[in-house]
C-alpha cells in the first residue's frame, strides 16, 4: 500500500517506520528540515520496544511531490490538523482513506471538512509512546493498540483493509461500529490526567495518590462522562472514577503527552482534551467547572512560561 504519514514528529516516525518495514511505500512529511533530510541521507532509525534497525523511508517537506496514495496518516498534534489537511490535499484521491489519529475531540470533523467527509475514518491510538533522540532517529517505548471505525455506522471493507495493514505492522487493532464510544471512553481518561499533569508536573501514579490532585482529577473525568451521557453517547462505563482510576493504576510512572509539550516547550492540546468540556457542556445545560479551571491554569502557564511557540525536535509523545 502507498502510505503518506503528515506529522513525522515522535508518534508520527513511529507509524512510518513500522509501516514501511511491513513492506508498504511509506513517505514521511514534515516541516521538520533537518528530520527529513536525516531520513533522505541514512533511512529511519527506528529503535526500542520494537527493536533497532534502519527502515527505508522516503520523506519529503512539502506533500505536493508525492502525489496520491492509498492512505494518508495524519499525525500531528490537534491545532496543527487543519493546516496538515489542507497540505494534504494533493495526497487525497477519489479512494484514498484520511485517517487522523490525535487526542481529543474534533479532529475528526476538522479533516471531514478540508479532505471530503467520505474519505475519512478514524482512529483512536493506546499504549504508545516514543521520542526523538536525534534527527533520523525515533525511540519506541511501547507496544501501542489502534481502534478503527467509520466516522459514523458500522465497520466497512475499506476500515477492515485499513486494519490489516496496520495488523501486518505488528499493532494490535480492533474495528469498532460505534467510534464515538471509543473517543470518549479514551477522552474521559484523557481530561482526568493530561490538565492534572501539566499543571503540577507529574506522573498519572502521583496524580492517583494525592488526595487533592485525585479529587481535581476524578471530578474532571466525572463531568466529561456526564457530557458524553447527555449526548447520548452509549458508554460501557458504570463509574467513571473507577473507570479512570482503573486505567491509571496500570501506567502509574507515564507521563501524558500534554505534560510532555509543556515541558519541551510546545503549545499544547488543552483544548481539543479538557478544553472540549466546558463548550459541550454548557450547549447541553451542564456545568464543567473543574475542566473549565484546568483548562485556564494551563493556558495560563503556556502564556507565562513557554513565551513563543518552539517546536524542538528532541521530544516524547506518549499516552
Amino acid at each position: 500500500m502507498r502510505i503518506a504519514v503528515v506529522g513525522t514528529g515522535a508518534m508520527g516516525s513511529v507509524y512510518a517506520g513500522l509501516l514501511a518495514e511491513a513492506g508498504n511505500d511509506v513517505w514521511a512529511i514534515d516541516p521538520q528540515v533537518d528530520h527529513i533530510d536525516a531520513i533522505r541521507a541514512f533511512g529511519l532509525r527506528v529503535s526500542g520496544a520494537s527493536g533497532d534497525r534502519v527502515v527505508p523511508v522516503h520523506a519529503a517537506t512539502d506533500a505536493s511531490v508525492v502525489g496520491p496514495v492509498d492512505l494518508v496518516v495524519i499525525a500531528t498534534k490537534a491545532h496543527d490538523v487543519h493546516a496538515a489537511a489542507a497540505g494534504a490535499l494533493s495526497l487525497v484521491g477519489p479512494a484514498t482513506v484520511v485517517l487522523p489519529i490525535q487526542n481529543g475531540l474534533g479532529s475528526v470533523d476538522v479533516v471531514a471538512e478540508v479532505c471530503g467527509p467520505t474519505n475519512v475514518i478514524v482512529g483512536v491510538v493506546g499504549g504508545w509512546g516514543a521520542s526523538l533522540p536525534a534527527a533520523g532517529h525515533v525511540h519506541h517505548h511501547g507496544s501501542g493498540s489502534l481502534r478503527l471505525g467509520e466516522r459514523s455506522g458500522p465497520v466497512t471493507a475499506r476500515v477492515e483493509e485499513i486494519a490489516d495493514v496496520w495488523r501486518t505492522a505488528g499493532v494490535v487493532v480492533q474495528t469498532y461500529d460505534d467510534v464515538d464510544q471509543l473517543v470518549w471512553e479514551k477522552l474521559i481518561c484523557n481530561v482526568a490526567f493530561s490538565g492534572p499533569c501539566a499543571i503540577l508536573g507529574c506522573t498519572i501514579g502521583e496524580i492517583i495518590d494525592d488526595a487533592g490532585a485525585w479529587q481535581v482529577a476524578s471530578n474532571c473525568a466525572r463531568e466529561a462522562y456526564e457530557v458524553a451521557i447527555a449526548s447520548g453517547i452509549d458508554l460501557r462505563i458504570g463509574d467513571p472514577v473507577h473507570y479512570v482510576a482503573e486505567f491509571g493504576a496500570k501506567i502509574p510512572g507515564a507521563r501524558p503527552s500534554l505534560l510532555l509539550d509543556v515541558l519541551a516547550g510546545r503549545r499544547c492540546e488543552i483544548d481539543a482534551i479538557n478544553g472540549a468540556i466546558p463548550p459541550r457542556a454548557r450547549e447541553l445545560g451542564l456545568q464543567a467547572h473543574y475542566n473549565e479551571a484546568v483548562s485556564e491554569l494551563v493556558r495560563a502557564g503556556e502564556r507565562l512560561r513557554l513565551g513563543a511557540d518552539r517546536e524542538p525536535l528532541v521530544a516524547s509523545e506518549s499516552f
